[in-house]
């Protein structure tokens, strides 16, 4: 008894010491200093910032503070190499394929973009369209592919389009006002060639209707509107067409709102367009307006 006695307490103590470097291999700890976030501390110590996470009971990982008491976890311990979860098979991807769109008298771009779902940057692009206020009727549009879940689910396929009403030709070149669509076509006897969204007149101050010619053009002029009675004077308003009395159709730089009546009477247009107007143009040109 007296032997078994003296050897316990020598066997208690080596045990001890044994143990003692066993709980502190486990696990460290570290105080967060101000500015740290707890992707450096992980990656200071080895860790990952899950691993780091997972071992102090952390939601948001994004969510610490300065003076906070982390436990770092010892490399090779459960908490630190958490079984990676299983990862479902990947869903083969949907096919993406594009199709076509024949443009209908009075569209415009963002419509038809909104139509298919897709933006108009990428019927733009698909297209070669530098100026997406610039389609005419009969113009054959390349929709592209949408991607995502859009393309699992395709919208259904549109109506056929109705038949393209007759065209009244005035004219080896004339020009088309709709003022009802805020739309511009010039025409090759039946065939559009161009179109563009215009800013009309206003219901204060609408624009004439009826045919006309085109009977003087200046390719930049001011226009003083003090002369006619309205407060405005406009510098250098570029590629003038005027078909009737003061009415002309000519370049806008002042808004981008075309599509939506605007004027004082006059036909306004995206600068691009009434300088391709201009230089298609001559002296003598019909301007149809009509509603």
């Amino acid at each position: 008894m007296r032997k078994w006695r003296l050897v316990s307490p020598i066997l208690l103590l080596c045990l001890a010491f044994v143990l003692i470097p066993a709980v502190s291999a486990q696990q460290t700890t570290y105080v967060v200093q101000r500015g740290e976030n707890l992707f450096r501390i992980a990656l200071n110590h080895g860790l990952t910032t899950q691993e780091l996470a997972a071992a102090n009971g952390i939601v948001d990982p994004t969510r610490i503070y300065a003076g906070q008491t982390l436990i770092i976890p010892a490399k090779g311990s459960p908490s630190s190499n958490p079984a990676p979860a299983p990862s479902a098979p990947a869903a083969p991807a949907p096919a993406a394929t594009s199709t076509t769109h024949l443009v209908q008298p009075g569209e415009i771009l963002s419509r038809i973009a909104l139509r298919y779902g897709v933006s108009v940057q990428s019927i733009a692009q698909a297209n070669g369209i530098y100026n997406p206020s610039l389609i005419y009727y009969g113009q054959t549009l390349t929709i592209p592919a949408t991607s995502g879940s859009t393309a699992a689910n395709p919208a259904p396929a549109p109506a056929p389009a109705p038949a393209a009403p007759a065209v009244t030709s005035y004219g080896a070149r004339w020009i088309d006002v709709n003022l009802s669509t805020q739309t511009l076509t010039a025409y090759e006897d039946t065939t559009p060639v161009f179109s563009s969204l215009i800013s009309s007149g206003t219901w204060q101050f609408p624009t004439v209707t009826g045919q006309f010619s085109i009977y003087l053009r200046y390719q930049s002029q001011d226009m003083n509107g003090y002369r006619l009675g309205y407060d405005y004077y406009l510098a250098g308003v570029p590629y003038v067409m005027y078909f009737y009395r003061d009415y002309a159709l000519h370049g806008t730089y002042w808004h981008n709102n075309f599509g939506t009546p605007m004027s004082h009477g006059c036909v306004n247009l995206p600068t691009p367009a009434a300088q391709w107007l201009y230089n298609w143009s001559s002296y003598g040109t019909t301007v149809n307006v009509h509603y």
